[in-house]
């Protein structure tokens, strides 16, 4: 994407290894964010930040919360089916995803947080769960 178009640009590294200050500075130098994805085989949404040096590369932030951790995906779609219903919440992803949307915002970020059903088996339903636990934690 050329520079000085109105769209930001996010990185999705799925290789936990490479998360640490050289990958942070490399983003921040360029103001790319980290994607900081909730799935199959990478660390908590918590611990993603704390690689990050517990800071944000880029104006904006962008969570994907795909599939429960160490679940590959196949297994998480068969789990999900036929996505009518959370069949089992994840309280260590709702927590980091409000904790960082409620920092990425407390410092004027936009925030994105794309939900699959795979997650916790409705999209919906976990997007509502969160938009409360926001409400909630709010002053």
């Amino acid at each position: 994407m050329p520079c000085g178009t109105p769209f930001g640009r996010a990185w999705t590294e799925s290789h936990a290894g490479l998360l640490g200050s050289d990958y942070r500075s490399v983003l921040e130098h360029h103001s790319v964010a980290h994607v900081y994805n909730h799935w199959s085989y990478m660390p908590p949404l918590r611990e993603q930040h704390q690689r990050m040096e517990d800071c944000f590369t880029a104006p904006f932030i962008v969570l994907r919360l795909l599939t429960p951790l160490k679940m590959p995906y196949e297994a998480a779609k068969k789990r999900a089916e036929p996505y009518t219903k959370i069949v089992e919440g994840l309280p260590e992803m709702r927590r980091d995803t409000v904790e960082l949307v409620k920092k990425a915002v407390g410092e004027k970020r936009k925030t994105y947080v794309l939900v699959n059903n795979r997650s916790e088996g409705n999209a919906p339903l976990t997007i509502q769960a969160l938009g409360n636990a926001l409400q909630a934690a709010s002053p």
